[in-house]
């Protein structure tokens, strides 16, 4: 492959730092993961955004989480169309082979899909619009959300969206037959955070009040 090129140097650094301490100071326990396998607890469904580091936010290790990232933390409908779909095999991975117990989907505060989720559906973003639009056609999923929230006043829209995405995914996830007969069956739970990077504060929704409580 051509395009392929060697790696920066500051990445090169930081892999060398983390192989001679972090690892070597492990190495046991890196080989047991690696011989093992995984058997994560959880599955965690969050932002591409890089300042989204759940593993930080938990204070995880290596083989805690099973996680998936993608755009603005969403999770779309179950579809059997023999179409590829990264979301959706993930998900079925975490419940049907790793039989994890819980499943996070967590969502952010100043979330850039979110924005555009929300200038797409109010006019503001003719490009996402277009049929060859990934960044568009993916958070269609969103629109439902939209419309739930839609009335809220301009300068609480998007927080109220990013909170809205969590409890779409939520929703798309009951789709899944498999979920579905897991969380039925008291296999697995469903759960939906949201945090704000700014502040480092966590929300947990409580379907009691309807609404993101602090953690």
């Amino acid at each position: 492959m051509k395009n392929a090129k060697p790696l920066p140097k500051y990445m090169v650094q930081r892999y060398q730092g983390w192989k001679a301490t972090t690892f070597d100071e492990n190495a046991a326990w890196y080989r047991r993961l690696a011989t093992e396998g995984q058997r994560p607890r959880a599955m965690i469904i969050a932002c591409c955004d890089s300042r989204v580091h759940v593993t930080s936010i938990f204070g995880a290790d290596q083989g805690e989480f099973f996680i998936h990232r993608n755009i603005a933390n969403l999770v779309p409908p179950f579809t059997d169309d023999g179409e590829n779909h990264g979301t959706s095999a993930a998900v079925e991975y975490a419940v049907v082979a790793l039989k994890v117990a819980h499943i996070v989907v967590v969502g952010h505060s100043n979330c850039g899909g979110i924005q555009g989720c929300q200038d797409m559906c109010e006019g503001r973003a003719p490009e996402l619009e277009e049929k060859s639009s990934f960044v568009g056609r993916w958070m269609d999923i969103l629109r439902p959300g939209y419309e739930r929230v839609q009335d809220v006043p301009e300068e609480h829209r998007a927080r109220a969206l990013e909170k809205e995405a969590v409890l779409v995914s939520l929703e798309n996830l009951m789709t899944f037959p498999f979920v579905r007969e897991a969380v039925e069956n008291n296999n697995l739970s469903l759960h939906a955070l949201w945090t704000d990077i700014g502040e480092g504060e966590l929300h947990q929704y409580d379907p009691n009040s309807n609404s993101f409580v602090p953690v």
